[in-house]
């Protein structure tokens, strides 16, 4: 298959330094990350078969990259170096090598918290809302400008109060989209019911209005866009809720699937159950990195053990992919700065090979 140009829109000398870099990358077999065996790992394991394209896409097939490189929905630096460490890696000769028009956009920029920024002003616990805020109406704007061409979507982020931003940007380009939210926590705290503030621990909440966004600094233009509705957003992965998490799920419906789900029926089945209730819709899946098992994924925040492991999380991108009605995507949480080994190297290695590894089974990668 011949390799697709890279369209680079007007991108800083850094960055577009970055794309030559990777699109220069190869990668051989090595140690799987938690695997004990030889597995092929990055460009090396791309290998493209033909997964049906949205009818919703424009012609020819283009996906669009955002990078979000948000940091201050949670307290660890490092989250912001997330999406170099994907184009690094060699994201945009894997998305050219299975077929896809690249658009790449660089990373937003974002107003930082200032030493006289009051950390909140609203109800409840919410830190830094009004950097967050401002940073996802940004990538609101950027998001639905590109799916209202048709494009793909690809975001990278940042830590997920991103999907604050992408999601709401989705909604208003195609407004019955359904999501898949593959991540260990269900992110439904308010500003009320949050033990630590973290906004990236709330991004649904907002979405479905479980908080009125007028309260919120910097949050008040979700108001006038299309709310999340519980029938269209599932999850698969969960396994750290807190309480009054656990509540909105039971009262509103919501279809959730935990680790016991996934340890009583398979991924396969909890893939066909999931996809099944959200029904022939275009979908959004929000991929936090931290919902695969720390031992193949250690480089990032919020650690919960007894994860998906390496091919159940692989299954998940692949299932979703299958249905040729994904039409974006976010990668979150993944940071380079947070490790488990005491050289830094494999751990973070690790994560963002397997990033690039599940970036590529949404595009279509697959074994055969």
């Amino acid at each position: 298959m011949a390799l697709t140009k890279v369209r680079m829109c007007s991108l800083p000398a850094s960055l577009a330094s970055l794309v030559r870099k990777s699109q220069q990358a190869t990668f051989s077999a090595k140690k799987g990350a938690g695997m004990g065996g030889n597995v092929r790992i990055g460009l090396d394991a791309v290998k493209g078969v033909q997964v049906p394209t949205p009818s919703f896409l424009a012609a020819p097939k283009t996906v669009s990259i955002i990078g979000a490189p948000m940091t201050y929905g949670q307290p660890f630096a490092g989250t912001d170096r997330g999406p170099a460490a994907v184009r690094e890696k060699g994201l945009h000769q894997a998305l050219t090598k299975l077929g896809w028009r690249v658009e790449e956009t660089g990373d937003l920029t974002f107003e930082p918290p200032g030493h006289s920024t009051i950390e909140y002003a609203g109800p409840g616990n919410c830190r830094f809302s009004q950097a967050v805020g401002g940073a996802c109406k940004k990538i609101k704007d950027a998001v639905h400008r590109h799916a209202a061409k048709g494009n793909f979507v690809l975001t990278l982020g940042g830590d997920h109060s991103i999907a604050l931003g992408t999601l709401a940007g989705i909604l208003a380009a195609r407004p019955e989209t359904g999501v898949v939210w593959v991540d260990a926590h269900a992110d439904l705290n308010t500003p009320m019911s949050s033990p630590s503030g973290n906004m990236h621990g709330m991004p649904v909440a907002f979405l479905m209005r479980l908080i009125d966004p007028t309260t919120v600094p910097g949050c008040e233009w979700l108001a006038s866009l299309p709310r999340l509705r519980p029938e269209q957003i599932a999850y698969v992965g969960l396994r750290d809720l807190d309480r009054e998490e656990r509540n909105v799920l039971r009262n509103l419906d919501i279809k959730a699937f935990t680790m016991y789900h996934v340890d009583r029926y398979g991924i396969g089945k909890v893939m066909e159950m999931l996809l099944d209730h959200l029904g022939d819709r275009p979908l959004h899946m929000s991929y936090d990195i931290d919902a695969c098992d720390p031992v193949i994924a250690p480089s990032t925040g919020t650690k919960v053990r007894g994860g998906l492991s390496f091919r159940e999380a692989h299954y998940v991108a692949e299932a979703v992919a299958e249905t040729g009605r994904l039409g974006s995507l976010d990668m979150v949480e993944i940071n380079p700065q947070l490790f488990e080994q005491k050289d830094g190297t494999q751990g973070t290695d690790d994560t963002v090979d397997l990033t690039l590894a599940l970036v590529s089974d949404a595009f279509g990668n697959r074994i055969l």
